[in-house]
């Protein structure tokens, strides 16, 4: 059994930086696809990239895995972080799930050319429009009890969940979180969720320092008055020698193993924590900086640090990301900060430059 969707459907376009709310043909279901109702979708600071710096994207995933993401003269319907709703199968699918099932989905279309959900046209819209096209094979069916915006989280948790998979974290090291925004805090809120600690945080921003503590950091502090490596070193003093980290003839004070989180994404920022830093921590870099940037390998090298870098997850990571949530292991609520409808969504854009007004903005394309 199918249910008609309508022919036209509402949907923010960006096309060269810019975003217009706009109505497109509801897309058509292809083998193996299902066409979704779009319930919620987050706003990811990938997005914030599309729009301000969508050359820069583009150039560095050229460089870096040979494709183009989208083009700035086409029309690209973003969002990736999304829940929905079945409304209607293609050809050549199993229907497992009933039509009005509530799903989640890994966000990509298993076609011939693989199509990453979100940087596609409107032929193949993200879930910043009314209705979307999924593959029914990477479905996730939405228990009751689950919220659509807490759904819509799931996204941007697995993102998180990587960082902290990349920095290989023991049960007596202390983590650093450098920058509190979104996924700054969705990393705080995974740490806490996994029981290491005490977990350090820092951001420049009132309201995020306050979300950060929320979402279970143990030591929150502003860097303009507080060192955050001076808090770190104060709490990695070990109570017992046994948990102390991995030190060097150059270093030799004992201290547990660090684990630093750079969520910013801005230059200077990582040759600030190799500078700063306790000797032989690993640094996970989560931020995504798109200007050139440059740090001293000689500090690296003398202090014998890790760097690692990080975007995005595998299907496992984003399946154990939503679990997570489901579950209630995973309490990120205070992570939403206001909830709009399409036609908000572009002045939505201008408000996330200030930090201090939102952190996760959930667009609920339906509400009018």
């Amino acid at each position: 059994m199918t249910q008609t969707a309508p022919g036209i459907m509402d949907a923010v376009v960006m096309t060269r930086g810019n975003l217009t709310v706009t109505t497109a043909p509801v897309p058509t279901p292809g083998p193996g696809e299902v066409l979704v109702k779009v319930l919620a979708a987050g706003i990811c600071g990938s997005d914030l990239h599309c729009v301000t710096h969508g050359e820069q994207l583009l150039a560095s995933a050229r460089e870096a895995v040979g494709v183009d993401l989208f083009s700035m003269d086409d029309p690209v319907v973003m969002g990736h972080e999304f829940c929905g709703e079945i409304v209607q199968y293609g050809p050549q699918n199993q229907q497992t799930l009933p039509i009005g099932t509530r799903v989640a989905c890994f966000p990509f279309l298993l076609r011939e050319q693989v199509v990453t959900i979100g940087f596609g046209g409107p032929d193949t819209p993200g879930a910043y429009a009314e209705y979307m096209l999924l593959t029914e094979a990477l479905l996730i069916p939405v228990p009751d009890h689950m919220p659509d915006e807490i759904v819509a989280l799931a996204e941007p948790l697995a993102v998180a969940l990587h960082a902290v998979n990349r920095g290989e974290l023991g049960s007596h090291d202390v983590p650093l979180v450098i920058g509190c925004g979104p996924i700054g805090l969705a990393v705080i809120a995974i740490l806490k969720m996994r029981g290491l600690g005490p977990i350090v945080a820092s951001d420049f921003s009132p309201s995020r320092r306050a979300l950060a503590k929320e979402l279970g950091a143990d030591i929150v502090v502003d860097p303009r008055e507080t060192s955050p490596y001076e808090s770190w070193h104060d709490a990695a003093a070990p109570n017992d020698p046994a948990h102390v980290g991995r030190q060097t003839l150059m270093f030799p004070e004992p201290l547990r193993p660090s684990v630093i989180f750079e969520c910013v994404g801005v230059p200077g920022v990582i040759q600030q924590v190799l500078a700063n830093a306790a000797a032989c921590s690993t640094i996970v870099v989560a931020g995504l900086c798109m200007q050139p940037d440059t740090f001293t390998p000689s500090t690296a090298v003398m202090k014998e640090m890790d760097l690692k870098f990080s975007i995005a997850y595998t299907p496992d990571e984003f399946a154990q990301a939503f679990n997570h949530l489901a579950s209630g292991e995973l309490k990120v609520e205070p992570l939403i900060t206001s909830r709009i409808t399409l036609d908000d969504l572009p002045g939505a854009f201008d408000r996330l430059a200030n930090p201090d007004h939102d952190a996760k903005i959930i667009v609920l394309p339906s509400m009018r």
